[in-house]
């Protein structure tokens, strides 16, 4: 064998991959972070398998939600899918309409479509059903009496939260219940894509009630300008006053002075308008003087006083007290000392008449709380008949039912200030002052209640009695239907103590300090009153109340001005014989 014949067994060895064309030197070039120059290495098994166990896992998961929404609660989301392809629409009810005494139209609806909530088209699932626009008369003097609306409120999705007029003050609140009526519904039936298929009434509206009030809004309109008009020109901060029937306790005016519009508050576009209202602190037009408004009375007070000290035979009818223009008594921190009360003048020696119709605080003093041989009424007693004609407490639940006031007492006076009584403030109170605050809408009440001579009456809006608001009709023996009126309590005092006041009213606007009310057409009996307020009795309310005609009495009223100049010497006594003279002239059927 040749040497070229022989070969020499050589032993191979396996090359590894990472030997393959590669070179020590070349490893630096490789970027390692972005994973050059390594090899993929095989998944091993057990991680194959936890992926396949998670696997497995999340179909389980996935199949038992499955089987529930599919089983289980099927009925459920087939339900859901059902409403979401049929929609109720709410079909607004048309807002009752509101009249006047006359049937004069005071709020009533735009036609439907003029109001709407939203701008989208027809055929969508947000279409608009048409909401009507509340309109009111532009007559001033109503805002208080009307009150305003809220309209229908939906959210951003054009679904309604709030399907229902909300009625804001006065009327439209009280009443808002009769005024709404019952909206109905259509259902709508809708595509994926929120397009209307078809649409069917499921349940149509029932219109609201309609309300005729016992106001009338010439006499309203008249009222309110007349109050105004004293006041812009004397600088009175705002007024109020209030025409009742003594028979019926309907009332033929309320005027609050100033006013917001109700148009304006309901429509709320006029930004700029609404909060000028908003912003007038002083002159704060959203207050209901008459139900919501308190005020010291001052004199107004003296012929319930007067009832009183005759009732409880403190004084009779010719009793005489001699008036010098003050009374003193000891100061009862320092008897060397004594403490004056003054009257606005001296008016000499008076008898209970002359004594209404001068206004005389000495007088008044005198029967109220005593002095020297004259024996008082008392505090007790002063509260007692002030609660009698309504004072110190709220109209019972009626559309008039506001703020209570206060008649002080020395239980009162140890709760608000924690301090004694004395018989100063017995004195003071005797004449409408100290802590004393009354509601107009009381005042007239009050007065009303002695024109008729002792039938204190629950105030009423409605033409006809609260009864004709919701349809009902009283029907007398003889078959005519009539007025129902609302009696809060009958004041069981004697009848000529009533004409003694009636007499002391009448002969104060003959010659005394209502003169101002001594008009040729009507014979009227009346009571001012200047009520002092703050420590510096700088301002002042004035007030004049009464009724007419004297001889049989038919209409209460009562008028105050609030917070002018001490130095004025025109007051509510000008409002109400202006008032008085356009009745006169424009509705002379009152004087009748």
């Amino acid at each position: 064998m040749t040497p070229f014949s022989i070969r020499r067994k050589k032993k191979y060895t396996e090359i590894d991959p990472d030997q393959v064309l590669i070179d020590s030197s070349n490893l630096p070039g490789f970027n390692t972070s972005q994973f050059e120059g390594r090899l993929e290495r095989p998944i091993s098994r057990a991680v194959l398998y936890g992926i396949g166990a998670v696997g497995a896992l999340l179909m389980i998961v996935f199949l038992a939600r499955t089987a529930s929404m599919q089983i289980y609660e099927g009925d459920s989301y087939r339900t859901r899918s059902e409403n979401n392809l049929l929609r109720p629409i709410p079909i607004f009810a048309g807002r009752g309409v509101i009249y006047d005494r006359n049937g004069v139209l005071l709020a009533w609806n735009a036609p439907a479509g003029t109001a709407t909530t939203s701008s989208s088209t027809s055929d969508s699932i947000l279409s608009e059903e048409p909401v009507a626009r509340r309109e009111y008369a532009t007559t001033t003097g109503l805002a208080h009496v009307l009150g305003y609306v809220q309209y229908p409120s939906k959210d951003n999705n054009g679904f309604y939260y709030q399907e229902d007029f909300q009625g804001v003050d006065g009327v439209e609140k009280y009443y808002n219940e009769l005024l709404s009526g019952v909206n109905g519904s259509r259902l709508v039936e809708v595509d994926a894509r929120g397009k209307v298929t078809s649409e069917n009434v499921v349940r149509p509206a029932n219109q609201g009630d309609n309300l005729n009030l016992s106001i009338d809004s010439r006499v309203e309109s008249a009222l309110y300008k007349n109050i105004s008009d004293i006041a812009n020109r004397v600088g009175f901060q705002g007024g109020a006053g209030v025409i009742m029937d003594v028979d019926t306790g309907e009332v033929l005016a309320m005027a609050s002075y100033p006013e917001y519009s109700p148009q304006v508050m309901s429509d709320k576009t006029d930004k700029a308008s609404i909060n000028t209202f908003l912003n007038d602190k002083a002159g704060r037009p959203f207050l209901d003087r008459v139900i919501g408004g308190l005020y010291t009375p001052g004199s107004i007070v003296k012929p319930y006083m007067a009832m009183g000290a005759l009732t409880e035979n403190i004084i009779d009818p010719t009793t005489v007290i001699v008036t010098k223009g003050s009374i003193s008594i000891p100061n009862p921190y320092d008897p060397t000392l004594s403490t004056v009360f003054r009257d606005w003048k001296n008016l000499g020696p008076l008898d209970i008449r002359h004594a209404i119709a001068m206004s005389s605080d000495v007088f008044f003093y005198t029967v109220g709380g005593g002095y020297k041989d004259q024996k008082g009424l008392g505090i007790a007693n002063i509260d007692k008949y002030l609660r009698l004609f309504g004072f110190g407490s709220d109209i019972p639940t009626s559309f008039f039912s506001g703020m209570s006031g206060t008649i002080p007492t020395p239980e009162w006076k140890k709760k608000t200030f924690n301090e004694d009584w004395f018989i100063g403030d017995t004195y003071h109170t005797a004449i409408g002052q100290y802590g004393a605050q009354v509601t107009p809408i009381q005042v007239v009440r009050g007065i009303a209640s002695i024109a008729n001579k002792g039938t204190l009456l629950v105030p009423t809006i409605i033409k006809g009695g609260e009864a004709a608001a919701t349809g009902d009709v009283v029907v007398t023996g003889n078959g005519d239907a009539s007025m129902q009126r609302t009696v809060d309590r009958v004041i069981d005092l004697p009848q000529k103590n009533f004409q003694i006041v009636h007499e002391g009213m009448r002969l104060g606007v003959l010659q005394g300090t209502s003169v101002a009310l001594n008009v040729p057409y009507v014979n009227v009996a009346g009571k001012s009153g200047t009520a002092e307020l703050g420590v510096s009795k700088v301002r002042v309310n004035s007030w004049i109340t009464g009724f007419w005609p004297y001889e049989n009495p038919h209409y209460a009223f009562a008028v105050m001005l609030e917070s002018g100049s001490v130095h004025n010497l025109i007051g509510a006594a000008a409002a109400m014989r202006q008032q008085l003279d356009w009745m006169h002239i424009y509705t002379p059927e009152y004087f009748k």
